[in-house]
Parts: structure tokens; sequence; C-alpha cells
């Protein structure tokens, strides 16, 4: 049963960091998926009230870190609120119209298509905010891949 215990949460692991690709996976579900077909199947002895609590907070962390980065990159490149929300929109819907490449062209176009509608703001600043969309996605995939990697650590050490 171990190793069947060991195969369900490395197969959730690794399709929680294909969500760092294809954010409609939700990464932090799959991780805590791990975790419990883990418990599930193998045993929860070892996963104490400190472990969750400590693998909570890398949840709340994570949710958070996704919006603060792209809000960050959008606006330090001074793109406005509907950059941000079409940076998102694009996010989401770039990787199905583009493969591979609408991981990045999305949230790219969603914040220039928004700033030009909505703000009315001219070319080259909704270009600018593009660019602040694609910083603050990739800022967000480098910091979640870290916490992703921590929270597995995490898990290896209350397993040790």
């Amino acid at each position: 049963m171990i190793w069947i215990g060991w195969i369900v949460a490395i197969l959730m692991f690794c399709i929680a960091f294909a969500g760092l690709i294809y954010p409609v996976i939700p990464s932090v579900v799959f991780i805590l998926a791990g975790f419990l077909l883990y418990g599930v199947i193998v045993s929860f002895e070892e996963l104490t009230w400190l472990f969750w609590v400590i693998e909570g907070l890398f949840v709340i962390l994570l949710f958070g870190a996704d919006t603060v980065a792209n809000l960050v990159g959008v606006k330090r490149f001074g793109g406005s609120k509907a950059g941000m929300w079409g940076s998102t929109i694009g996010l989401l819907i770039g990787p199905f119209v583009i493969p591979v490449a609408g991981i990045l062209a999305g949230p790219f176009l969603g914040a220039i298509v928004a700033e030009l509608l909505v703000t009315r703001s001219g070319l080259k600043q909704a270009f600018k905010t593009g660019v602040g969309s694609v910083v603050g996605f990739l800022t967000s995939v480098v910091v979640k891949g870290t916490v992703m990697g921590i929270m597995i650590a995490i898990f290896l050490f209350f397993l040790r």
C-alpha cells in the first residue's frame, strides 16, 4: 500500500506543477490532494496537526502570491485595474486559444486590449502594461513553484 500511496501522491504533485503552466489547474488543490490521498492510502499517523497548520499557512501564501505578483507586475509598469483583469482573463483563455505560447501571449494581449478599451491609454502604455503582466506572471510561477516545492519538502520531512 505504501507504493500506491507514493505513486498517487507523486501524480498529484506532478499535476500541481502542471498548474504552473496551465493556470486553470488549481495547483494548491492537487498538492493538498497528494497529502490527503497519501494519508488515506497509507496513514495519517505522521501527518500531525503541526504539519497541517504549516501547510495551511503555505496554502494561504499560495493564494496571495498569485494575486499579488500579477497586481505588482501590472502596477509597476503603469497599468490599471482593467489591465490586471485583462491579464487574468488572458491568462485563463490564452493557453487554450494558442497552445504553448498562449501562456505568455494571453496575459500580454489581455492586458493590452483591456488598457486600450477601458482606460483608453495609448498604445505605448498598453504595451508596457502587457509586458508588466508577463513579468508578474513569470514571477508568480517562480514564487508558486518554490512554495510548492517547500510544501512537498515539509511533507517529506514529516514522513521521515
